[in-house]
């Protein structure tokens, strides 16, 4: 506790360490605070400097007496820090709020704006028979830091992915990581300085938005249409701002769920070239999409291009496993940053994926997977239309489905409705670089609207908004 001093007397430095302890979590709304007896043993005090110390905490409206029990903490009104008070995780902390309302796991509700496959969907990958498997792999190294790179045998496996793909690599090109999402942060931290200028897809993936603010990026959102980028408003973004990297998801995109085509990757490549642009290609829904489907790595072969997966949609986000493709020097130099800032991502996590794949059941998993997938995007089209809905584009291999509900202006106002079903939406305005920004378009997970809960909640609160 901070000694008292005369601008500071003993009963404020009292009621300020109890405000520091209700602030920090240690006392909860509805908790009763220590008698004030109790109170004056454990500080030392005299009763009447923590009677004063609690009447300052009344005054502030910490906490309230109940006659005969004692002295409880009221519940706090959170106020958002500005700007100035919180740096550069204030100018974040709407998409930090919007990810923990998109990662709550409450019983009984409905995460229709979910952004993975369903759990019944990933089961049968069985992750607990693995463990002995993999603990055959190397018992030493499971209790040490692995490479800089990741573990060689898995991207091992990962040069054959790429070939599929039509992406040559060899294994010191690729980086493992701890998800896609720290190969996002890598890439950011190495190239982005503070107010440097990036592009990215709109609507699109909105945890990047969050860690470009984080930088104090200046970020220029590229209207997404259904067949890739707007080729007109990307050109104008280079030729006024010249960025240096084009963050994009060309593949099953999120929110969008739409496919880039292959006239528009030469496009985007052509222009690319132009203008010295790098383009970071976020490929989360591989596994799900066909080998063919055009993506830039492929075309450009990672000269202007990093290539970004993970295996948290088909196997388990639980794992944490992703990794990068690019040029073999920016590998090099991605793996010390890695090295520095994480030490090494998770050599166990890596090992369970590397013996996972060496298995036959990879494939069949994969197939399965992509049946569900084609099934539930028909029936979610199918739902969709018969309420009227309008639909972005119609994809049989995407998890997401973009779409705009008759007589709804701003999806958020929809998102409210469904709310006390218990039926979570994620309203468009979420996905959109300005947050504020009114959309009557939603992301929908395929594989969570065919519960028949969300058709009869939906069809009724878009009945209670008509009237």
């Amino acid at each position: 506790m901070t000694a008292p001093t005369r601008a500071n007397p003993l009963p404020v430095t009292l009621a300020d360490a109890i405000e520091r302890q209700i602030r920090d979590g240690a006392f909860k709304a509805g908790d009763r605070l220590p008698s004030l007896r109790e109170m004056a043993a454990l500080h030392k005090y005299a009763k009447n400097t923590v009677v004063a110390a609690f009447e300052l905490l009344v005054s502030r409206g910490l906490i309230e007496p109940r006659r005969g029990s004692g002295y409880f903490v009221l519940p706090q009104q959170v106020r958002k820090p500005t700007d100035e008070e919180a740096g550069n995780l204030g100018r974040a902390m709407d998409i930090v709020w919007l990810m923990r309302e998109q990662l709550k796991t409450e019983p009984d509700a409905l995460a229709v704006g979910d952004g993975f496959p369903p759990v019944e969907w990933l089961a049968d990958v069985r992750l607990d028979k693995y463990h002995q498997k993999v603990v055959r792999t190397g018992l030493g190294a499971l209790f040490r830091y692995g490479s800089r790179y990741g573990y060689a045998p898995l991207r091992e496996h990962l040069v054959r992915k790429l070939a599929d793909f039509g992406i040559g690599a060899e294994p010191r090109q690729i980086v493992l990581t701890q998800g896609a999402n720290e190969a996002l942060d890598m890439v950011i931290r190495y190239f982005v300085p503070p107010g440097g200028k990036v592009l990215v897809d709109d609507p699109g993936y909105y945890p990047l938005f969050g860690k470009l603010k984080i930088q104090s990026a200046q970020v220029f959102g590229v209207p997404r249409q259904a067949d890739g980028p707007d080729l007109e408003v990307l050109e104008q973004l280079l030729i006024t701002h010249r960025p240096r990297l084009f963050f994009t998801q060309s593949l099953a995109q999120n929110p969008t769920g739409s496919d880039l085509s292959a006239a528009k990757a030469f496009r985007v490549l052509q222009l690319a070239q132009k203008y010295n642009l790098l383009l970071v290609e976020n490929d989360p829904l591989a596994d799900f999409k066909a080998t063919s489907s055009p993506r830039l790595s492929a075309l450009d072969q990672l000269e202007r291009t990093i290539y970004i997966g993970s295996f948290s949609k088909s196997f388990s986000a639980a794992l944490r496993v992703g990794f990068l493709a690019c040029s073999p020097d920016l590998a090099s130099d991605l793996a010390d940053l890695k090295a520095l800032v994480h030490v090494s991502s998770s050599e166990y996590c890596e090992r369970t994926i590397d013996v996972m794949l060496t298995e036959g059941h990879y494939q069949r998993h994969l197939n399965r997977l992509r049946t569900r997938l084609q099934q539930a995007n028909e029936k979610a089209v199918a739902l969709f239309e018969s309420v009227g809905a309008e639909i972005f584009t119609r994809q049989t291999q995407s998890l997401y489905l973009w779409s705009a509900l008759p007589g709804v202006d701003d999806s958020l106002t929809l998102a409210k409705a469904l709310l006390p079903q218990k039926i979570v939406l994620a309203p468009g305005r979420i996905f959109s670089v300005d947050s504020s920004a009114v959309t009557p378009w939603s992301r929908f997970n395929v594989g969570a609207v065919g519960d028949p809960r969300f058709a009869k909640a939906l069809r009724a609160g878009l009945r209670s908004l008509a009237r």
